[in-house]
């Protein structure tokens, strides 16, 4: 029975595979179909787009067609322009060469009418030339000659009055703005205007004291003089002692010592040395304080200790009576201004100008002229090449070449010329009068010369059949030249030179 079981299970088994086969066969079957289809539409598809892009294409190529025949028409019009255009270029160019032809030939002709009237003139020209040789007595080179000495007379003479013209133009423009500078800055700067004197002189409260002071056989002044290094001058002069010294520090070391003594009343020897050290500790804090007081007045910040005490013992130093110490204060405060006046560095310019002086603190015991002496101190204390460059340059010893050096002769020579502020010999007044009128006499043509008011202006008088009124200008020139290389002045000498015709005639 077991078999039969298997017979139908197999007969089952393949009845189920033969319905799956047929089964696969129709849906294969159906599947190429679809595809069948679809690729039919594809194709279908594929075949109008092409159709269509075939037509574009037409449409495409017709239309570059039409634009390619009207671009080349186009050009066809404007090579046609361009050549009509050539056409009338070279034809305006062909009556153009006629022309110049036309008018080389004519100026040719014009040429050869010009070289033949030409050879006339020449020949009347040497006719003439021979004419007026023969009618004056002189060749044609003397003549020239003459000529030319004439025209040369003349421009000398019309550039003499035109470099004087500009000379008196250029004179009063740069006067007008210096007076303008200088006004302002010395209007700006208040100073006393009397000059001081050293004190030398010692009052007594009687002639009694005078015999106290000597001592019995002149002990107590010859200990005075050894401890102070003055001489002391006792004489029949009331009630006064004169402490004669070049040293300024020791003269007011021995008045102060003296002054001391005459009120303390107890005068010998031993009493004397010790006065004397503690006037000079005195005098010593005195110098400290004023070269203290004298950079703050000034406006100076940061000098060297060294420096300060230097300008300190200025106080006591003079210079034709003026008081050094208040001089390089009043230098230092002018000078300031003219630095802010015309733009330069104000702080540099004070500090030049506090210090130009302080060669004059040991000029007795260095040798050289104080500018250099002082120049060579600030450039050891205070390092500033510009200050001791200025300094050295303030009274020529160098040649001035810088703004600042400039600025600190000006305002040195504004504070020591000014009215009041120092006093001179007589001696050195008839000195520097007669060299100021030997320098006007040296030049050949003067007559006369006179020095006035004070040496501030020579007059000279010269001979009119020697000088013309042209080479008095020159003349006043070069006396202006040789007085500014020959002299040493303070502030400015007027030269005027006189010239006088007189025509003297007798009616009979």
């Amino acid at each position: 029975m077991d078999w039969i079981y298997y017979l139908i299970v197999g007969l089952v088994a393949v009845l189920f595979l033969l319905v799956g086969y047929f089964t696969r066969q129709l849906l294969a079957n159906q599947q190429i179909r679809l595809t069948q289809n679809e690729a039919k539409k594809l194709l279908e598809s594929a075949q109008a787009k092409y159709e269509q892009m075939v037509l574009d294409a037409k449409e495409e190529a017709v239309k570059l067609r039409a634009a390619a025949e009207a671009e080349s028409r186009e050009r066809r019009y404007e090579l046609q322009r361009l050549e009509r255009r050539s056409s009338q270029r070279e034809e305006r160019l062909e009556r153009k060469l006629e022309a110049l032809e036309r008018r080389e030939r004519s100026l040719m002709a014009r040429e050869k009418e010009i070289e033949t009237i030409k050879a006339e003139i020449e020949e009347l020209k040497g006719k003439q030339m021979q004419r007026l040789e023969a009618i004056s007595g002189m060749s044609s080179d003397e003549a020239k000659q003459l000529l030319l000495n004439a025209v040369e007379d003349e421009i000398k003479e019309d550039a003499s009055r035109k470099v004087r013209e500009w000379e008196v133009r250029i004179k009063d423009e740069i006067d007008a703005k210096a007076r303008d500078i200088l006004a302002t800055t010395i209007q700006r700067c208040a100073t006393d205007v009397v000059s001081e004197t050293t004190v030398s002189v010692v009052a007594l409260p009687n002639d009694d004291m005078k015999g106290r002071l000597i001592g019995r056989e002149g002990r107590n002044i010859r200990a005075m003089e050894q401890a102070t290094g003055v001489d002391l001058i006792i004489d029949d002069t009331p009630e006064s002692v004169t402490i004669s010294s070049f040293d300024p520090i020791r003269r007011e070391v021995a008045r102060v010592a003296l002054t001391n003594l005459i009120l303390d009343g107890r005068i010998h020897p031993a009493r004397i040395e010790e006065v004397v050290e503690k006037a000079k500790s005195e005098v010593e804090a005195t110098i400290k304080v004023e070269g203290e007081q004298a950079t703050r007045k000034a406006g100076v910040q940061g000098l060297h200790p060294e420096l300060m005490k230097l300008l300190g013992r200025l106080k006591y130093r003079t210079s034709y009576g003026q008081n050094v110490l208040t001089h390089s204060l009043e230098v230092a405060h002018i000078a300031g201004m003219l630095a802010a006046e015309i733009g330069a560095n104000v702080m540099l310019a004070k500090r030049a100008a506090l210090l130009h002086d302080i060669g004059k603190a040991v000029d007795h015991e260095v040798e050289g002229p104080h500018a250099l002496i002082g120049a060579n101190l600030v450039k050891q204390w205070d390092k500033s090449a510009e200050v001791s460059q200025a300094i050295s340059e303030h009274h020529g010893e160098s040649t001035t070449t810088s703004t600042l050096g400039f600025i600190l002769a000006t305002a040195d020579q504004i504070s020591g010329s000014r009215l009041g502020a120092r006093r001179e010999s007589l001696d050195q007044y008839i000195k520097r009068i007669e060299a100021l009128e030997n320098v006007a006499s040296s030049f050949p043509g003067v007559e006369k010369a006179f020095a006035i008011q004070a040496g501030r202006e020579v007059r000279i008088i010269v001979k009119p059949d020697q000088v013309d009124d042209l080479a008095a200008m020159r003349l006043a020139r070069d006396i202006v030249k040789k007085i500014e290389e020959s002299l040493e002045y303070p502030g400015q000498i007027k030269v005027t030179v006189m010239r006088e015709v007189r025509a003297v005639d007798y009616a009979k």
